[in-house]
C-alpha cells in the first residue's frame, strides 16, 4: 500500500520538464497537463511548496558543452529564451515557487534546488514530469542519495516508451523505496 501520509510544511511538488518543446511529444498534452493542474492546486490548497524545473540552455553554457555530450548540439532545440523551453502557460508558476533551469537531465546537479528545498525544511518530494526515463528517473536516483523521502504520481509522470514507463513505476521506483500513486490518490490524500 501507497504511503501518501505527507506533511504539507516538510514535502514539496515538483513539475519537471513540462515545457512546450518537451510536452509537444506527448499524445494528450491537454490531458496530462489538466492532471498537473489538479494535483498542484490540491497541493497549493494544502499548503505544499510547489517547484518547477525546466531544461534550458543560454549560448554560453552551449558553447562549453564537450563533443562527447548527448546535450551537444542541442543549443538551438535548448535555447534558454526559446518559447519551446518555457513551461506551458497553464502550469504558470505562482510568485514565491521554487524555478529552476537545470542544464541537464537531473533537477539536482546544475541547480541550487536542494539549497533552496533546505532552506524551506522540505525532505519529501513528489515527483511529475516528462520523461520517466529521463528527468524523473535521475532526480529519484539523486534525490534517493540525498535522503528525500520520494513519491512518483505514476500518470503525472510520462514517457513515449510505455514499456521504460511501466517498468520504472512498477518495478524499479518501488523496488528502491519510492511510493507510486495516482494524480487522485495524491490529491485525495491531501484533503
Amino acid at each position: 500500500m501507497n504511503d501518501l501520509r505527507l506533511d504539507p510544511g516538510r514535502t514539496a511538488l515538483l513539475i519537471m520538464d513540462v515545457q512546450q518543446g518537451i510536452l509537444s511529444r506527448h499524445p494528450d498534452p491537454d490531458a496530462f497537463v489538466a492532471g498537473l493542474v489538479r494535483a498542484r492546486d490540491a497541493a497549493r490548497d494544502a499548503g505544499l511548496a510547489v517547484g518547477y524545473v525546466r531544461v534550458a540552455l543560454t549560448a554560453e553554457e552551449a558553447e562549453r558543452i564537450p563533443a562527447a555530450s548527448r546535450f551537444a548540439g542541442s543549443a538551438a532545440r535548448l535555447d534558454a529564451e526559446s518559447p519551446a523551453t518555457q513551461f506551458d502557460d497553464r502550469l504558470a508558476p505562482a510568485s514565491g515557487e521554487i524555478v529552476v533551469r537545470k542544464r541537464r537531465v537531473g533537477a539536482f546537479s546544475t541547480t541550487d534546488l536542494a539549497a533552496r528545498l533546505a532552506e524551506r525544511g522540505i525532505d519529501t518530494l513528489v515527483l511529475t514530469g516528462i520523461a520517466t526515463a529521463g528527468v524523473v528517473l535521475s532526480t529519484v536516483r539523486d534525490a534517493s542519495d540525498r535522503d528525500f523521502r520520494l513519491v512518483v504520481l505514476e500518470d503525472g509522470c510520462w514517457d513515449s516508451d510505455a514499456e521504460v514507463h511501466r517498468v520504472l513505476t512498477e518495478k524499479v521506483f518501488p523496488r528502491g523505496g519510492v511510493t507510486v500513486a495516482s494524480l487522485e490518490e495524491f490529491s485525495a490524500s491531501l484533503r
